[in-house]
């Protein structure tokens, strides 16, 4: 599923073969807004990603995807209301379960975008 908003999310190998990396990246268009507008923007994408967890037209698997988007994301918020993350930096985090990883692999792989 095609996750629309502020943020790219590409999935990679990591070199010791477990788990995957997600290499998160802001768009340009996000990192060159003013402070309030992205932190606008990335509240309403919070928003509409909480409401896709809720979405129980989706599946099982998607919402546990989009529910740890949701969780990453909503650690980022502090950091980009005040200003302090390098947004021209790609994030990776890595993630080792394999019940995640299948779930996100699902979730980025769909080219389905959410409401």
């Amino acid at each position: 599923m095609l996750i629309e908003g502020p943020m790219k999310i590409d999935i990679a190998e990591p070199a010791d073969g477990q788990g995957k990396l997600l290499m998160v990246s802001f768009k340009p268009e996000f990192q060159a807004a003013e402070l309030a507008e992205q932190v606008k923007q990335f509240g309403a994408h919070l928003n509409k990603l909480a409401e896709s967890i809720n979405d129980e037209t989706l599946g099982q698997r998607t919402r546990q995807g989009i529910m740890i988007v949701h969780q990453f994301s909503e650690q980022l918020l502090p950091h980009i209301e005040s200003g302090d993350l390098a947004l021209d930096e790609t994030m990776i985090i890595q993630i080792r379960q394999e019940q995640q990883v299948s779930v996100l692999v699902d979730l980025l792989a769909n080219p389905t975008p959410t409401s």
